[in-house]
């Protein structure tokens, strides 16, 4: 099964999986709206590929045969802020004094 894979400028780390390349038909208009103008970035031969980055292979296929696409989102960013304040026991958000 062959898979083209599409980026975005609108978010970094945001891919859209097609099963063809320029097949956007399956895609709702609002997710394609939002998405912006696909990039190509490369296709995929599903077959030749154990694993896939940071998408579980089998959703992926799974996805694709019954929605006709798949939309990969960045990974959560860490707030580093927020680690830092739980690791000096401070409360998530402070206190605010006026």
């Amino acid at each position: 099964m062959l898979c083209a894979v599409y980026k975005t400028r609108k978010k970094d780390g945001m891919y859209l999986y097609v099963p063809k390349k320029d097949h956007f038909e399956d895609v709702p208009e609002p997710l394609m709206a939002k998405f912006g103008r696909p990039e190509l970035v490369t296709i995929i031969a599903l077959e030749k590929r154990e694993k896939l980055g940071l998408v579980d292979k089998q959703k992926l296929i799974d996805e694709l045969n019954e929605k006709g696409f798949y939309l990969q989102m960045p990974p959560k960013e860490d707030n580093l802020l927020e680690q830092h304040r739980e690791s000096l026991g401070l409360s998530k958000t402070p206190d605010k004094k006026f």
